[in-house]
């Protein structure tokens, strides 16, 4: 009887972590702390001296690719998931490789905190964006496809310098 009960108890319990991990905001905050995790490898993984480093003239340095992704990620949440979208996100100028970390990290638990107080209903509702109306849904997805973007950039940045990137972790 007690093997039966412990055995129902663990069920119920992987079931309810999976059942957890099945809606669209649980497996957004899944994969963006995946994703905050691993872009905050490849950050770690340049040095300091390379942070200004860009393959060409057009294109940003590693360390305004992370800005930008920091930039975009606070003014899409902000913009289309809270009541606050008149204020355009502060830009920033850190000193160092460690505060544009900090700086990174921050905005990503932002996003994750933000995301977290909203309903699955809310994701139905159109908005008005500039590439004409998108469901907050696809601006969720937005959220994530910019960092994986530019991510993928700065990877290889890495690889231009012969600094191996760190190993994705996609899950």
């Amino acid at each position: 009887m007690k093997l039966k009960v412990v055995f129902f108890i663990i069920t119920f319990m992987i079931f309810n972590n999976l059942q957890s991990q099945n809606t669209v905001k649980s497996a957004f905050l899944l994969k963006w702390e995946n994703s905050k995790n691993y872009l905050l490898k490849i950050a770690e993984s340049m040095p300091e001296e390379y942070y200004s480093f860009k393959p060409t003239e057009r294109q940003m340095n590693f360390e305004d690719q992370l800005l930008h992704i920091r930039q975009n990620m606070l003014w899409l949440s902000t913009t289309y998931f809270t009541k606050n979208n008149k204020e355009k996100p502060s830009k920033i100028n850190p000193k160092t490789k460690q505060e544009t970390i900090n700086a990174l990290t921050t905005s990503f638990n932002e996003v994750s905190k933000i995301i977290s107080t909203i309903s699955e209903k809310d994701l139905t509702i159109e908005v008005d964006f500039f590439a004409g109306p998108k469901s907050k849904l696809q601006i969720l997805n937005l959220l994530q496809d910019h960092v994986t973007h530019h991510r993928g950039q700065l990877i290889v940045y890495l690889n231009l310098n012969n600094i191996e990137p760190p190993k994705f972790s996609g899950w």
